[in-house]
């Protein structure tokens, strides 16, 4: 039975060294349902999602993270918007015909990985990672020595549960400042790398725990929800046609009669006509109700 997504975080009592553990299955069906991606493209966001959600819970603050892969192979754009409360959002854009076996390479071509953070208050910070690696995981965890010299391994499954897609993750992470034996890190990882695809997707975190780690202490912390959620707004529509240029919206209006905006994201409608056009640029706030 498929697990509701949660993040896990535990800590091995006796090395310096956390891990992370997350199922993605119900947001991962959300993301994908107004879709009708090709199967490599499915797989590849399903990847960024568990990516982002466990990068998410690595980083200190409240905000955002953004995971995208650019390029200019066929599947041009997959990214993935997450923030502190583990929401998260995604999209892909595809233009031309994807092979059945595609794989990263295939469906990005030449192209980067681009990982944005962008704290409430403070900086933002953006890296870009070439797609050196064969996988996901693998440009991540370069990601990562590059730029947090933290030894870092991901572990990324994906697969059906109940005949529905399904996806989860784990991370091993050293902590920063802390001496850890490079062969300590090595055993847990490999201890890790033994996780089954259906144990990570259908088993109680404490049980995947136990299978990896029976001999080792391990403490486990309270899980943190994850879910599928949009920021997209009808207030955010009418912001963004407060800069289009007038003759842009008469003539819109003119042709279809009314506006219609759709979310990319999660397919939802914001629909605009002559009316509302008139309360936004006398900003009222309209009051048409969001059609889905």
């Amino acid at each position: 039975m498929a697990q509701h997504d949660q993040l896990h975080r535990y800590l091995f009592e006796n090395y310096a060294v956390r891990g992370e553990l997350v199922t993605v299955s119900e947001s991962l069906r959300q993301i994908l349902e107004n879709h009708s991606y090709p199967q490599p493209v499915k797989n590849i966001l399903a990847e960024l999602l568990v990516a982002t959600s466990l990068l998410t819970a690595t980083l200190k603050f409240a905000g955002d993270i953004t995971v995208q892969l650019q390029g200019d192979g066929p599947m041009s754009l997959a990214v993935i918007n997450g923030n502190n409360k583990q929401q998260l959002r995604g999209v892909a854009r595809v233009q031309d015909e994807i092979a059945d076996d595609a794989d990263l390479k295939a469906l990005v071509g030449n192209g980067y990985l681009v990982i944005t953070i962008t704290p409430e208050e403070g900086e933002r910070y953006q890296g870009v990672v070439g797609l050196e690696g064969d996988t996901l995981a693998a440009c991540l965890e370069d990601y990562f020595m590059r730029s947090e010299q933290l030894p870092t391994r991901l572990y990324i499954r994906t697969g059906e549960v109940d005949g529905q897609p399904a996806a989860g993750g784990m991370l091993l992470q050293v902590l920063p400042a802390q001496d850890t034996d490079s062969n300590d890190f090595e055993h847990l990882a490999t201890l890790t790398d033994t996780i089954k695809t259906e144990e990570l997707l259908t088993l109680p975190a404490n049980d995947v725990l136990w299978r990896l780690y029976h001999e080792e202490e391990v403490t486990l912390y309270d899980p943190q929800d994850v879910e599928f959620k949009c920021t997209c707004s009808r207030e955010r529509c009418a912001g963004a046609l407060k800069t289009l240029p007038d003759e842009e919206i008469e003539s819109i209006l003119a042709e279809e009669g009314e506006i219609d905006m759709h979310c990319d994201y999660c397919g939802s409608h914001y629909l605009f006509n002559a009316m509302d056009i008139a309360e936004i640029r006398n900003n009222a706030s309209p009051a048409d109700p969001q059609v889905h």
